[in-house]
């Protein structure tokens, strides 16, 4: 990594993915997610998933570590609000 922009580049891609924590302590708090929709999650992460072998392949470091954890953490949330939907 040569400049800042870079760095804050790879900041912000592993940073972003985190900010699901709070979404998946509250689904797991409070065991409900009717109000989410279903569509919107399985949508988003059919969309990652087809983003992620792009990502894993590219030279781009700062596009690889945000596949990484984008798939890790937004699969998390998708199957919580599968899991809590279908109770």
């Amino acid at each position: 990594m040569d400049t800042w922009i870079e760095k804050v580049g790879m900041v912000s891609a592993i940073a972003l993915p985190f900010f699901n924590i709070p979404l998946i302590i509250r689904l797991i708090k409070r065991k409900s997610a009717g109000d989410f929709s279903v569509s919107w999650a399985v949508g988003v992460w059919v969309c990652i998933v087809g983003m992620t072998p792009d990502a894993l392949r590219s030279p781009d470091e700062t596009f690889r570590a945000f596949g990484i954890f984008n798939i890790l953490f937004f699969s998390v949330v998708t199957f919580l609000i599968l899991k809590y939907r279908h109770q």
